[in-house]
């Protein structure tokens, strides 16, 4: 594993930190890099642009001439495209640029940029940005007081409202929240700076939810289905005594 000196913001040394190999020391996949890079920035299109066709043009509903006799070519409608204040032939509409990336595959890219900026030796790690106030004099005096140089992306806590506030003014300075860290902030940022509480590592790794366990269904006891209700029987025809027999 490759070490990194552990400063304060005054530039003070306060011991070292293992970077781990499984984010910032494999090999970068240029392949997936650029095709994560490419679906971020496609992501961000709002694609809201949209021209007019032909059959969206005011006007045009009138034959601007007679088909013959007039020496010039036939025409049909004055909002073709090819006539001044026409439709547009096949001509932008809204859509959406979003592309559908797997969440291995920006993994993969964001462990690449990692290691491409820790090959280089521009990945620093500060043991924290105790600003007493938003001051963006203090935190420019930090940045020089560490010796970074070219653009710097400063990776905080979600909560450190006080350092986001110290660094947003500084036009060279990108500040962002761990958990909003991508491939394409690092790779257009020269430095990666990361506090002790903000320095990824494998072990940190947030685990994938659980599916959540099925409850089990509830012991009910069936009641008997109801006995079947005897068949309604016609009811028995009275039995009248049988008329007595005349005598002769």
């Amino acid at each position: 594993m490759a070490s990194v000196d552990v400063r304060t913001r005054t530039g003070e040394s306060k011991g070292s930190v293992e970077l781990d190999d499984a984010l910032f020391g494999i090999e970068p996949n240029q392949d997936v890099l650029h095709q994560v890079v490419t679906a971020q920035l496609a992501a961000r299109r709002r694609g809201t642009h949209s021209t007019l066709t032909r059959a969206e043009v005011r006007g045009g509903g009138a034959k601007p001439w007679r088909q013959k006799g007039t020496g010039r070519a036939r025409q049909g409608s004055t909002r073709s495209p090819h006539w001044a204040g026409g439709g547009v032939a096949m001509g932008p509409k809204p859509r959406d640029y979003s592309q559908k990336t797997p969440k291995k595959m920006i993994e993969l890219a964001l462990r690449s940029a990692l290691s491409d900026r820790a090959a280089e030796g521009k990945v620093a790690v500060v043991d924290a940005w105790d600003f007493a106030a938003p001051k963006t004099r203090e935190a420019k005096a930090a940045i020089g007081a560490l010796g970074l140089t070219g653009k710097v992306l400063v990776v905080l806590e979600h909560d450190d409202v006080t350092a986001a506030k110290s660094f947003r003014n500084l036009p060279d300075v990108q500040p962002i929240r761990a958990a909003q860290l991508n491939a394409y902030d690092i790779l257009r940022n020269d430095w990666v700076v990361f506090t002790r509480a903000t320095l990824p590592s494998a072990g940190q790794a947030p685990a994938p939810a659980p599916a959540p366990a099925s409850a089990p269904a509830p012991a009910t006891t069936e009641a008997p289905a109801p006995a079947a209700e005897p068949a309604a029987q016609a009811p028995a025809a009275a039995s009248e005594p049988a008329p007595p027999e005349e005598q002769a």
